[in-house]
């Protein structure tokens, strides 16, 4: 036990006062750390969202205009394509929604990164029931064969996919409200 001025320090003393320190520079990593997150947040639900409605504005409407044999064996190198790298890219955009809400957990905004998260976590859910199974087909289509039912599947799976851009838009646009805090 010591004495220092007119304040009486014991060995609990010691560790108490490194335990405060460690958790305020713990806590000033975290704030250091926050605006990364949001860039990486950010940029990536942001080129996610960009490449579902290139693919709903421009590359969709471009492909009807080819022949349906070209038309189905574009359909079917998109649907490969997209459809191996776009399971990863919503689990990892998930993640990062759910970091955010975590790191803001009781702050403004913190229900809008709850809605974004639940949001994004619904639109999972729904492309793995309705879309995916469609995509699945549309990514093993024989263009010579089925051209018919798979361009009235395809047509199916465009109406949903634009109602996911919007979604998707949304969720976005709740995550941005929350880390600007805007309103």
């Amino acid at each position: 036990m010591a004495w220092a001025g007119n304040v009486r320090l014991t060995y609990l003393s010691v560790p108490l006062t490194e335990s405060f320190y460690r958790r305020a520079e713990s806590e000033a990593q975290e704030l250091n750390m926050r605006p990364l997150l949001d860039i990486v947040t950010t940029v990536c639900i942001g080129l996610l969202i960009g490449t579902e409605f290139a693919v709903a504005v421009f590359i969709n409407p471009i492909l009807r205009r080819l022949g349906v044999r070209e038309e189905l064996r574009a359909i079917r190198l998109f649907a490969a394509k997209l459809g191996a790298a776009m399971p990863f890219w919503y689990g990892i955009s998930l993640l990062l929604l759910i970091a955010e809400a975590v790191l803001r957990h009781g702050e403004n905004g913190y229900l809008l990164l709850i809605a974004a998260s639940a949001i994004w976590a619904a639109v999972i859910v729904l492309t793995l029931v309705f879309l995916v199974p469609i995509n699945n087909r549309m990514a093993r289509v024989d263009p010579d064969a089925e051209t018919e039912q798979a361009l009235t599947e395809h047509g199916q799976w465009d109406a949903m996919h634009r109602w996911r851009v919007a979604t998707l838009t949304a969720a976005m646009i709740c995550f941005l409200a929350a880390v600007l805090r805007v309103g």
